[in-house]
């Protein structure tokens, strides 16, 4: 079962972007491209080998592989509906959000090691907007532990964590949060676009431009693993209110994602970077307001 379950967060993972490729063709009324042009781009970077500059040291050759090892590893503690994930331990939850701010870590110090200035503005972009949003992250995941009275993903949706439908709001509004979390973890509009071309603008594009290659492939892949662990522990939230099963939240994380991404992107600009802070204090806010709801319902405090 555990087998299952890590071989759907890997197909979470390979679909969610491209149903947002195609979500953003359909609503812009274009053919654009195939659903799965991203796994023939990443297939061609891993055909090709990396080049660095002599600037460089290992701290820049090191970081698309920990980027990648942190996000798989992360991912592994996520269960997809009722599945058993491959690792589970008491607290791993705490493990599972320091494991995606190291691979922010290690992105943020090779591009600091290029020495350009252009990197150094991105590395400084992301390390503000990972600090604004991990507070945000810890509270979902201590409203979801408050509620269940559990402090590991597994036991948390093995389906014993709704009792009532007050509680199943809070559920709703903790995957509402997350979803809004994935925006600025996998940089998309309004946060980041992953298309733009400006330097000045952009945030986690300009940390990989001296990046190619395999190396390239491989934080493409980190990515796309987090974007998933992130889009079904949403999915887990919202199932577990009414069917905690893996044929449930496995679609569902994926529809949600992709079409949400894909809808904003297509309807939104991106935001002024002056915004960015405000939106991120904003779904920080969010997840206060969903903690503290979620703590008084537990003390069973009737509202007048």
């Amino acid at each position: 079962m555990a087998a299952l379950n890590t071989l759907l967060l890997l197909l979470a993972a390979l679909a969610i972007p491209g149903l947002i490729n195609r979500t953003r063709a359909l609503l812009a009324g274009r053919k654009g491209i195939r659903f799965a042009q991203h796994l023939y781009d990443v297939r061609l970077l891993l055909r090709k080998g990396a080049v660095y500059s002599p600037t460089t040291t290992a701290v820049f050759r090191a970081a698309p592989s920990v980027t990648l090892g942190t996000a798989l590893v992360a991912a592994l503690f996520v269960p997809v509906g009722d599945l058993p994930s491959a690792l589970s331990f008491e607290g791993d939850l705490i493990a599972f959000t320091y494991l995606l701010a190291l691979g922010r870590v290690a992105l943020i110090l090779a591009a600091m090691d290029t020495g350009s200035s252009f990197e150094g503005m991105g590395a400084s972009r992301e390390a503000l907007y990972g600090a604004l949003v991990e507070p945000a992250l810890m509270l979902v995941f201590g409203t979801l532990s408050l509620l269940s009275g559990y402090t590991s993903f597994d036991a948390i949706f093995s389906g014993d964590a709704v009792n009532g439908m007050q509680l199943v709001v809070v559920l709703l509004l903790a995957a509402y949060v997350l979803v809004k979390i994935v925006f600025t973890e996998a940089g998309r509009v309004p946060v980041d676009d992953p298309r733009t071309h400006l330097e000045l603008t952009m945030i986690h594009e300009v940390m990989c431009l001296d990046y190619c290659g395999v190396d390239l492939a491989y934080i493409k892949m980190a990515g796309w693993l987090k974007t998933a662990a992130l889009s079904v522990l949403a999915a887990d939230a919202v199932a577990a209110t009414c069917c905690p099963r893996w044929w449930a939240a496995a679609p569902l994380a994926v529809l949600v994602t992709g079409l949400s991404v894909g809808i904003v992107e297509s309807t939104q600009a991106r935001n002024k970077l002056a915004r960015n802070t405000t939106f991120i204090l904003t779904v920080a806010a969010l997840a206060v307001l969903v903690f503290f709801t979620g703590y008084l319902l537990q003390l069973n405090i009737g509202l007048q």
